[in-house]
């Protein structure tokens, strides 16, 4: 397995909704990159059809502005890696397609999947459900990521995905299934260290001793966040500034993974009103302290 460092050190990311647009052109000085689901940029319009995916020109224009000045660092939600009926092959297209304008040094979507098979058709569920834990599903997924690999040769990073229910038959535990994924394609991580939290909080599980059995040179990208209470879970909401707990992993993570690019901030727009211009820029501020803490000076990528 190369141990080399893979992608640069960028330092601290945002991740791009429309509603914080105008802190993100305002407020460029405390953060070093930006991260943009790209699905929401353009517009789908479905497998029989040619050309499928019409970019947004505005929001295509947005991210050619910021590319001057930082990195763009794309993070999709479309790919559904983990469905059993098909792999979107022209989804990894657009992908590469975005890569020619933006240059972006690692990519990264979701260990789970959202489209299934329905009828003669599919069906889109809206949320990223989890896989199972077992030899079946790293056979499935190697031939997968080994495509969008040959495809984009830059690291392509699988997130870990939360759960509320559980399966009983796993054969791996959380970190035991990373590991052997990627072990065995190759791939690299964005460890979500609010959504290792949540399964903590619903789970029960030491999220600590979770890190610890992680192979943390194989974590490119860390994702916090904040979430809520709701009928006795606690929900991977995106909904305002990230509990202590999670403070907390994320001081404990930052020097345990040696090839780390950033770390990334998540809100969606829906709550951004309720916290405000001045609480983002205060959790930003705090991340970019323990980054300085624990991580070397972040490095700009060339325009």
């Amino acid at each position: 397995m190369n141990r080399e460092r893979p992608v640069p050190k960028l330092g601290v990311g945002v991740a791009f909704q429309p509603a914080l647009r105008p802190f993100i052109e305002s407020r460029g000085d405390l953060f070093d990159y930006l991260e943009v689901v790209p699905d929401i940029l353009w517009n789908d319009r479905g497998r029989g059809e040619t050309p499928r995916y019409v970019d947004d020109p505005d929001g295509v224009a947005f991210l050619r502005q910021v590319r001057r000045e930082r990195a763009v660092i794309p993070h999709s939600i479309g790919l559904s890696i983990g469905s059993a009926h098909r792999f979107d092959r022209r989804h990894v297209e657009q992908i590469a397609a975005w890569r020619e304008w933006l240059d972006f040094p690692w990519h990264s979507d979701h260990l789970a999947f959202h489209l299934a098979e329905h009828g003669v058709d599919e069906m889109n569920v809206g949320v990223t459900l989890p896989l199972p834990r077992d030899r079946e599903t790293l056979a499935a997924l190697a031939p997968r990521v080994a495509a969008v690999q040959s495809r984009l040769p830059i690291p392509f990073l699988l997130e870990n995905n939360v759960y509320f229910f559980d399966f009983r038959d796993a054969e791996y535990d959380d970190a035991g299934f990373l590991n052997a994924l990627c072990e065995r394609t190759g791939c690299y991580l964005l460890l979500d260290l609010h959504n290792v939290y949540v399964n903590s909080r619903n789970h029960g599980m030491d999220p600590f001793r979770l890190l610890d059995a992680i192979d943390c040179e194989r974590v490119l990208e860390l994702h916090v966040a904040g979430g809520m209470e709701h009928e006795g879970f606690y929900l991977d909401a995106h909904s305002g500034p990230m509990p202590q707990p999670v403070w907390d992993l994320l001081d404990y993570a930052l020097p345990r993974c040696p090839n780390l690019g950033g770390v990334t901030f998540e809100i969606l727009g829906s709550w951004f009103s309720g916290m405000g211009n001045e609480k983002l820029a205060a959790e930003l501020s705090g991340m970019r302290e323990l980054w300085h803490r624990h991580q070397p000076a972040p490095e700009r990528l060339a325009a």
